[in-house]
């Protein structure tokens, strides 16, 4: 390298793990001859169960890895097969096939994966090396030159051991994870009101939940028997824990917890977090105290969920993962908000190189992104203390879901994000849908804290709920402009219908629960259609004293 060198591109991307490696694919697969640099700190190759969150994804991050990226044959060879999120209202009890279990009996028909992330990043930057991408490891980003006008590139000053490079960029893109350079620098940091910590660590074994019971009928009750693929959550007030198989034969273990309910300083050691499961968790610490001796790393993150007052700018700037927005592991959308952000990014590089402005397009795909954001971060703000309640929380996995893959992943499927005029057409019932998912999430709170939480043995399977399954199946249509209009719609319908039978549920367990809100908007007029569920009732049958029995 000379140290002399202004070396020209049009994108340099400040980070190359997995946000930073997937947009520089992106990039190059929307134009063959655009020149990409991307600047990784860490050195490769990176190891195997890389000391990282993020290895659990959902539907729209696996569609974006596997059919926009064109990365199935890696996810399907080299990953597993994710069999969906499954939870246990475990706490205090070792009897795992005595408690309630939500979960599906088999699989859905979307996929989605658990990723071992230094497996996945390695093969990331051999593929976008194999694009044209020049990928450059161990390398510092040391200072930052925005241009302040459309015709002046970015500059870039970076070392690389004791060699120094100065690099100007048409775009410059931060996907250099917590540090955020391009947030501290514009000074664009914006707390929320979410206040969790999470501890995590990994085991060099499987951990396998299927096991954890002789039970041949709590066996049966899933095809495959196969729990160990799923996201597995062990719930209680104020917490969850996950366990996620990584193909590297390690599992990742992790605690995210309330620290008004569950302080840090109790978990964030090993040996605190062994001994905190001995209490909470004991048929997981029965399953780890032998192995010890296999434990691989252990990290932990105090007040994790933040956001960023602005991600994507009309002066060729932009942020993606977790150098923008973070919001909470639960339902795993860190790689949801990638392939969202950097479908936004390649966008707004696609709209520059025709020549078109960019301000008006770059405010407005921010806007969108924050309202995705604040939509989402409503499913945990203020939610941890009802997590150990058997009778809310699969309510509320149900709602989530059904909100999940009725609105957003309909939008990010049938590839309308950047589609303006469409999503201008569908405003009032997007709004609307934000609107009830505010109110119900109210309404569960409300609820739970009065709520008897009973924890009958049974399995809430949601496989077996028809519109539910084919709500997921849908996602794999394929819809023009009047389709697409017709499905958000129907959605909406739904998740009013929803909406009415949660609320029915709630004020049958307690009448006077706060519904106002709920009830002002169910009253509502708007221009959907009618439901058509197949069946009657959309939720599970509620816990009975017949079944506790």
């Amino acid at each position: 390298m000379n140290d002399a060198a202004l070396d020209s591109f049009d994108a340099v991307i400040m980070g190359g793990g997995l946000a930073g490696l997937t947009l520089a694919i992106q990039l190059k697969q929307r134009f063959a001859d655009l020149n990409v640099l991307v600047l990784e700190r860490r050195t490769h190759p990176v190891p195997h169960a890389a000391h990282k969150v993020g290895e659990s994804s959902v539907e729209i991050g696996a569609h974006y890895f596997d059919t926009v990226l064109g990365l199935k044959a890696h996810m399907d060879e080299a990953q597993l097969r994710k069999f969906g999120f499954r939870f246990f209202f475990s706490e205090g009890r070792s009897d795992i096939d005595n408690v309630t279990e939500i979960g599906a009996s088999r699989y859905l028909s979307v996929p989605s994966y658990q990723i071992d992330r230094g497996i996945f990043e390695n093969f990331l930057a051999h593929e976008a090396t194999r694009c044209g991408v020049q990928f450059v490891d161990s390398a510092l980003v040391r200072r930052i030159d925005l241009a302040e006008d459309a015709a002046t590139p970015h500059h870039i000053e970076w070392t690389r051991g004791d060699h120094t490079q100065r690099t100007q960029a048409r775009w410059l893109i931060d996907a250099c994870g917590r540090a955020g350079m391009l947030k501290r620098k514009l000074g664009l940091a914006q707390p929320n009101a979410h206040d969790v910590n999470a501890v995590w660590f990994r085991i060099g074994e499987r951990i396998s939940v299927d096991d954890w019971s002789d039970s041949t009928e709590w066996r049966e009750r899933c095809n495959p028997q196969a729990r160990w693929l799923s996201t597995n959550h062990l719930v209680g007030a104020g917490y969850w824990a996950w366990l996620i198989p990584l193909a590297s034969g390690s599992h990742s273990v992790g605690i995210v917890a309330d620290p008004k309910l569950h302080p840090l300083d109790t978990i964030d050691t090993f040996e605190k977090a062994m001994a905190w499961f001995a209490v909470y968790q004991p048929r997981l610490y029965e399953a780890l105290d032998g192995k010890r001796h296999l434990l691989q790393d252990f990290a932990f993150l105090k007040h994790f969920s933040h956001g960023c007052k602005q991600v994507f700018s009309g002066k060729r700037w932009a942020m993606t993962g977790e150098a923008g927005l973070f919001l909470d592991p639960f339902y795993s959308p860190g790689s949801d908000f990638i392939a969202i952000g950097n479908t936004y990014i390649t966008d707004l590089i696609a709209q520059d190189r025709a020549g078109r402005p960019l301000e008006a397009r770059a405010q407005l795909y921010d806007q969108i992104y924050h309202s995705f954001y604040e939509s989402t971060l409503a499913l945990y703000q203020d939610q941890y203390p009802l997590f150990g309640d058997p009778e809310v929380l699969p309510v509320k996995v149900i709602w989530d879901y059904a909100y999940y893959w009725g609105v957003l992943s309909q939008i990010f499927f049938h590839r309308r994000l950047t589609d303006l005029p469409v999503l201008g057409s569908l405003k009032d019932e997007m709004q609307h849908c934000q609107r009830l998912n505010l109110a119900v999430q109210r309404l569960m709170r409300d609820w739970s804290a009065s709520s008897d939480k009973r924890n009958p043995a049974v399995m809430l399977d949601q496989a077996a709920m028809p519109w539910f399954a084919e709500l997921n199946r849908s996602l794999q249509d394929t819809l023009d402009d009047a389709g697409f209009k017709a499905r958000i719609r129907a959605s909406t319908a739904l998740l009013r219908q929803l909406a009415g039978e949660i609320l029915a549920r709630a004020r049958a367990a307690d009448p006077h629960v706060d519904a106002a809100e709920l009830l002002a908007l169910l009253e509502e007029k708007l221009k959907v259609p009618p439901v058509a569920t197949g069946h009657g009732a959309m939720l599970f049958a509620a816990p009975s004293v017949d079944m506790l029995a």
